[in-house]
């Protein structure tokens, strides 16, 4: 065990560090991602633990989220990151997103539908954003590390399905999970701690991929949302055949480039999108118009993302027309 002391701070204790287990049952860069730091810039501006852009100003914990909708009403587990006592819960707020017609307010409920559990050192986790009617502890009740809270959902003020957790110590101090620094100490590029038993497990992924699919038409950015944009059956006969992808983390100067096969390897679409600022998300989508009936066999959409003329992260997805 180590101890990491920050001038003027309080001291990480033996106990603390390590001790962390990643709180959500998913795999981190496939069925889930982190989109959203700590915010370490201490002044206007901001910055991850990275000193990266994957944070907004004044965020106070850490967004684990899911690609979609779909993948929320599957259910994933929300997991406690360590041993402790459950000193409150909320459930029964619906899981609509922020803003969104009917969304309910929200004031002194941002947290939505959560758990509170405190260490016996006294520091205290704070689970947000869970699945209305998921919450299986009950205030008063001891949970070890891997005890199930409750799942990921949409309550509160969200705008996606995530979990936001938020690390405070006995002070009430905002620690981040990724460095075991308080939120006001500048984030650094040296001389990291983690909190987490297995930071291997939680490389840094800086962009990527949320999902991609086929349809007969360029869907709306709600249904991308929601998980309901890919279509499985996509006939000869279909107006057009488009090709889309959504992606997160991305940097003013980054492309997307999206490509699009036909069964021969022939390029029926493509396009590269330029980004002059930073975005936490954005959804491309190129496709070609039916000039007959599409040929029968397997069509391919692939989806990159480019960062200073090097690859961040790609993906593929494939559709047959019989």
């Amino acid at each position: 065990m180590w101890r990491y002391l920050i001038a003027g701070a309080l001291a990480v204790s033996p106990a603390m560090a390590d001790s962390m287990i990643f709180p959500v049952d998913c795999v981190l860069g496939e069925t889930c991602v982190i989109q959203q730091y700590v915010d370490r810039n201490p002044g206007p501006g901001v910055a991850d633990f990275t000193c990266g852009p994957l944070t907004y100003d004044g965020h106070k914990g850490t967004d684990i989220r899911l690609p979609d909708r779909v993948a929320m009403e599957r259910g994933v587990d929300v997991l406690s990151a360590t041993p402790g006592r459950v000193l409150g819960i909320r459930d029964g707020m619906p899981d609509i997103r922020h803003g969104k017609t009917g969304a309910p307010n929200v004031k002194g409920r941002e947290c939505g539908n959560g758990v509170l559990v405190e260490r016996a050192d006294g520091w205290r986790f704070q689970y947000c954003h869970l699945k209305r009617d998921t919450v299986t502890v009950r205030k008063g009740e001891d949970v070890q590390p891997g005890d199930k809270l409750g799942q990921i959902g949409l309550s509160g003020k969200t705008q996606f399905p995530h979990l936001h957790l938020t690390v405070r110590d006995q002070a009430g101090r905002i620690m981040d999970p990724f460095d075991a620094r308080q939120q006001d100490e500048a984030c650094s590029l040296k001389d990291r701690k983690s909190l987490w038993q297995s930071l291997s497990a939680l490389d840094y992924q800086p962009g990527g991929p949320l999902a991609a699919g086929f349809a007969d038409a360029v869907p709306d950015y709600e249904a991308v949302r929601a998980g309901e944009a890919h279509q499985t059956n996509i006939t000869r006969n279909a107006p057009a055949l488009v090709f889309w992808a959504h992606f997160f983390g991305l940097r003013g100067g980054d492309q997307i480039r999206l490509r699009l096969e036909a069964p021969d390897g022939s390029i029926l679409a493509a396009d590269t999108h330029a980004m002059t600022r930073n975005r936490a998300t954005q959804f491309r989508a190129i496709g070609k118009r039916n000039r007959g009936t599409w040929k029968p066999g397997t069509y391919v959409g692939a989806a990159e993302l480019v960062r200073n003329a090097q690859p961040v992260d790609a993906i593929k997805v494939e559709i047959i027309i019989q």
